[in-house]
């Protein structure tokens, strides 16, 4: 048994967007085009979050940097709880430091935000069967950061820094999460992250790699 949409079924969309034109052109889009229903919308990713678990899609359409919430947290917080909604990150950027830390985070996909009606469309299609959908842009830079490890490994987003300054004057997870006003659970996330892009497994290591490579001044 499994959760993914069939070909024939009408796909159920939330769409996760601050900017309020964005939100209704594609609502617009979508309840024109055959096979999509738009269950509902969020203006960042906390309201993403609560959204998803009330109305239940198939797809959640993610913007990625929104105030009051954004999407990478929104993402890790629907992987941990299990939600069923299959999450397409769909934004204006694809830099790695964007692009890396979603995918990691549980994304399905990956689309820009000038993508064509109608591959915007069978992106979502694919991404509600589970199937993995990146523009172009976006392939290109997970195959070089695959193929290249050891040049991603300094790539901390701003959060990662910031989580990572805070790891070195010991600060435990709750207090970081009350300073960055983000749950623990999106600490021990950006933690993970960090350990992977330092190669280290715990924090004592994390800190000492930090400043080893002047990333920590």
């Amino acid at each position: 048994m499994t959760d993914d949409v069939t070909d024939d079924a009408v796909i159920t969309l939330l769409i996760v967007d601050d900017h309020p034109v964005v939100r209704d052109g594609l609502r617009g889009m979508f309840e024109s085009a055959p096979g999509f229903t738009v269950l509902g919308e969020a203006a960042n990713g906390v309201e993403a979050v609560a959204l998803a678990a009330s109305l239940d899609p198939d797809v959640v359409l993610m913007d990625l940097r929104m105030p009051g919430g954004n999407g990478v947290e929104a993402i890790a917080e629907l992987t941990r709880r299990g939600a069923r909604a299959k999450v397409l990150v769909l934004t204006t950027y694809d830099t790695d430091s964007d692009t890396l830390p979603a995918i990691e985070a549980g994304a399905t996909g990956y689309l820009l935000k000038d993508a064509p009606r109608e591959e915007l469309f069978t992106a979502v299609r694919a991404a509600a069967q589970g199937r993995t959908v990146l523009s172009p842009a976006v392939a290109s830079r997970l195959v070089s950061a695959v193929r290249a490890p050891a040049s991603t490994q300094d790539s901390l987003s701003a959060r990662e820094r910031e989580v990572l300054a805070l790891v070195a004057k010991g600060t435990s997870n709750r207090e970081i999460a009350r300073v960055l006003f983000i749950s623990e659970a999106t600490v021990k996330t950006h933690l993970t992250h960090l350990y992977a892009k330092l190669g280290v497994n715990d924090r004592a290591a994390a800190v000492a790699v930090a400043y080893d490579r002047g990333i920590l001044g």
